[in-house]
């Protein structure tokens, strides 16, 4: 199947918008392909708000977030794959959605696996003398 996270962040988005309230994305700036103003990014992460009056040329296709805003009062075209974004929630009163990993997608650099393995494999069996 497709990833879900396209679906339910257009769907999220417009829920926001509906109940008059601004929805802000939480991106991991560090992966590959994002494309945000470096000099707000904190603790590898942004936030973004993606309200119709903060931005221009708003596209949530499902492939990625799309849009021109100004940081600072300089224009800048932002593009963030889907797989960076970890969360979508309303700025008035933080509902909304925080997304984990999906099938597919590209483990995080900072994964627990690789040594939870190393862990596993280095428990070598033994035995214990009993009297």
């Amino acid at each position: 199947m497709t990833p879900s996270r396209p679906y339910l962040v257009r769907a999220l988005n417009e829920w926001i918008l509906d109940n008059e309230m601004t929805p802000y994305l939480v991106v991991d700036a560090g992966l590959q392909g994002v494309q945000v103003p470096r000099e707000f990014v904190t603790d590898g992460q942004i936030v973004l708000n993606v309200c119709p009056s903060a931005v221009v040329g708003l596209s949530i296709d499902n492939e990625a977030v799309e849009f021109s805003a100004r940081f600072g009062g300089v224009p800048m075209q932002v593009y963030v794959p889907f797989t960076a974004i970890m969360a979508i929630y309303a700025k008035e009163n933080g509902q909304g959605m925080v997304f984990g990993a999906e099938p597919g997608a590209p483990e995080p650099p900072n994964s627990d696996k690789p040594k939870q393995e190393v862990k596993e494999k280095s428990k070598k069996p033994s035995l214990t003398v009993v009297k």
